[in-house]
């Protein structure tokens, strides 16, 4: 067993990218900036974000996944045989699911053919002073959003098959990871949590999906790409019910999943969303092991009004009842920048959340 909590002040991952990077963005795609001075301008963005991140204190620092497009198209992007396609769960406004995003689409055959955040890694490791996470999305991420014509049948007439190239891109991914050092790493894990949602559960049932044999199939690919873990990483699970610009996908809390997904999933610590009451109670965490951990996301990333910091110390009091108080920490609920188009506050508001989060893990665990 690894060192869980890894820190009590945590964070999801992304972050809003700051308006020169978002420039350099516009300017790269419409051919006026070279590949070399984009570099320097996300190299330099980098920077910043993790002076940030120590500044407000926190225990773990990321880079903010400013070289990804989105916090899965990174991934897309690096691993051969995926691309982008719409998806069959868009995010909801005003009451209606209304707003439709790209996600994965395995259009040919997996394969990993270069490092996929070890660029990442390797220039976080020389700037910060903390620790440095590296985030991935989940396997369920690249299988779940298309429903079942997300994998082209003509590619994989056999599932399994999917799966075997999708787990072998993980396993030597994290293998890499490890070699260089990697303390932490995160897995963003967000169909388990819509999973919990029952209008969620009867849409996949008319495609022919059983919800239950599902999550099933999503512990096993977890802990096949967990399996053999590098010596000394903690791993981390972040469920929460989709981020994009303050909307949200599903709601209903962790009780349908709990048992087996704390359970059964060989991660070190679950990253859970508590922001708001989509997300139920505290009560599933009775079902985590002994030995394992939770991040509480207490503060949101989809709204720039600030929490109050002794709410935030009673609603841990509240988590306690049911997981000892030495396995929880804190953070945000959800990553603040999942695209490049970034959350509905500025970069004040998400830096006085992120040292309100550090207040209360000092305040709270000393």
């Amino acid at each position: 067993m690894t060192t869980c909590p890894v820190c009590r002040a945590d964070h999801i991952g992304s972050l809003m990218r700051p308006k020169a990077l978002r420039d350099a963005h516009k300017a790269h795609a419409a051919g006026r900036m070279s590949d070399a001075d984009f570099a320097k301008a996300q190299d330099d963005a980098v920077r910043g974000a993790i002076a940030m991140q120590e500044a407000a204190g926190l225990g773990a620092v990321t880079d903010g996944e400013f070289r990804r497009r989105s916090w899965f198209a990174g991934f897309v992007d690096a691993v051969q045989g995926l691309t982008h396609k719409d998806t069959e769960f868009n995010f909801m406004e005003e009451g209606e699911a209304a707003i439709s995003v790209p996600v994965p689409h395995a259009e040919a055959p997996i394969r990993r053919t270069k490092g996929i955040t070890t660029h990442e890694l390797a220039f976080a490791q020389k700037v910060a002073k903390a620790p440095v996470k590296i985030t991935m999305p989940a396997p369920s991420v690249i299988h779940f959003f298309r429903g079942p014509d997300g994998i082209d049948k003509s590619v994989y007439p056999d599932i399994e098959k999917f799966w075997t190239d999708l787990v072998a891109v993980y396993r030597a991914e994290i293998a890499e990871l490890g070699k260089m050092g990697l303390k932490y790493l995160q897995l963003d894990d967000v169909p388990p949590a819509l999973l919990c949602d029952v209008k969620i559960q009867q849409r996949i049932a008319q495609w022919g999906w059983d919800w239950q044999k599902l999550l099933d199939k999503y512990i096993w690919a977890n802990n096949e790409v967990l399996r053999d873990l590098p010596k000394g990483m903690t791993a981390g699970i972040h469920l929460c019910r989709g981020n994009f610009r303050g909307h949200w996908i599903g709601s209903g809390g962790y009780e349908p999943v709990a048992e087996k997904f704390f359970g059964q999933v060989n991660a070190n610590a679950f990253l859970l969303e508590y922001d708001s009451e989509r997300a139920g109670d505290f009560r599933p965490l009775r079902h985590l092991p002994k030995e394992k951990c939770v991040v509480l996301g207490l503060v949101s990333s989809k709204t720039p009004e600030l929490e109050s910091g002794a709410d935030l110390r009673r609603r841990i009091d509240d988590a306690a009842k049911f997981v000892d108080f030495q396995r929880l920490a804190i953070s945000p609920q959800c990553g603040f920048g999942t695209t490049v188009g970034g959350a509905p506050m500025t970069e004040d508001d998400q830096k006085k959340k992120l040292e309100l989060v550090s207040w209360v893990a000092r305040a709270v665990w000393g």
